[in-house]
């Protein structure tokens, strides 16, 4: 519920401020130690990212409601804001965009974790469930640059709008290809925040999904195997839908003003 909401934002609000806030049945406060709001600032940060790729990869519609926290508080606290980008980027190389290469001396496993993976025991997780988390990653990404907290002051620009995902768009179409990641996270990206970039950008976003369609996806579709065929299809279903309504759908689990009043 939205006033559930403005509570969990009004108390991380309140302790990065340096006010006392009751957590775990006692009284904390960043004033308490020297290095007191820095540690704050960095596990917060930290906290954020790991909600996107544990509450936002297995539902979908959770991105909203974080994000909107998230956003709000970058907004009163940019230090939290940089470190959030710092540790997005290092889980998920992607939302950079960056596919790092392999370079000479460095181990497969070290690679692996350089991709994103995840190594337990020299034993690297499953490519479905590495989607997963990337998705979720991707997804809180999206919402965040498109949502303002509601009570804030609107004076201010966002401090990372729109105009960074359409800088994280070209830059993606920029790229070459990976199998399998570049169209699971596009459809990702456009069904998050496809909707907010249209009425941002007109007739330049229907210029670049016409570009994505003509160029980028038979680019895709020549390093795909036919085991991996499924996120790009999805892809394509998506993008020939939104072409032929003229139209991008409004995410799902969206915030809608009614939220506000629950």
């Amino acid at each position: 519920a939205g006033s559930q909401l403005r509570e969990i934002f009004d108390k991380i609000n309140n302790l990065l401020s340096g006010k006392s806030v009751l957590s775990g049945g006692r009284t904390v406060s960043v004033t308490q130690h020297p290095q007191g709001l820095d540690f704050v600032y960095y596990k917060l940060a930290e906290k954020f990212v790991n909600q996107g790729e544990e509450e936002v990869a297995s539902h979908h519609d959770a991105a909203f409601p974080i994000a909107v926290v998230a956003s709000g508080i970058w907004e009163l606290h940019p230090r939290v804001g940089d470190l959030f980008l710092a540790h997005l980027h290092k889980k998920c190389p992607y939302s950079v965009p960056f596919y790092p290469a392999l370079k000479e001396g460095t181990s497969v496993e070290e690679y692996q974790r350089m991709l994103g993976y995840q190594v337990k025991d020299s034993k690297v997780e499953e490519q479905d469930h590495f989607l997963k988390r990337m998705s979720g990653l991707i997804r809180l990404y999206a919402a965040i640059i498109q949502l303002r907290w509601p009570y804030g002051n609107k004076q201010g620009t966002h401090p990372h709008g729109l105009n960074y995902g359409w800088r994280w768009l070209a830059q993606m179409l920029n790229m070459e290809p990976l199998a399998d990641v570049t169209a699971t996270l596009l459809l990702d990206f456009l069904e998050v925040c496809g909707n907010a970039l249209m009425k941002q950008y007109q007739v330049q976003f229907w210029k670049m999904m016409l570009l994505i369609r003509e160029d980028y996806i038979p680019r895709i579709e020549a390093i795909t195997t036919s085991g991996q065929m499924g996120s790009l299809m999805r892809f394509k279903q998506f993008l020939e839908k939104c072409l032929q309504q003229k139209e991008i759908p409004l995410p799902k689990g969206a915030l809608q003003s009614s939220f506000w009043r629950s």
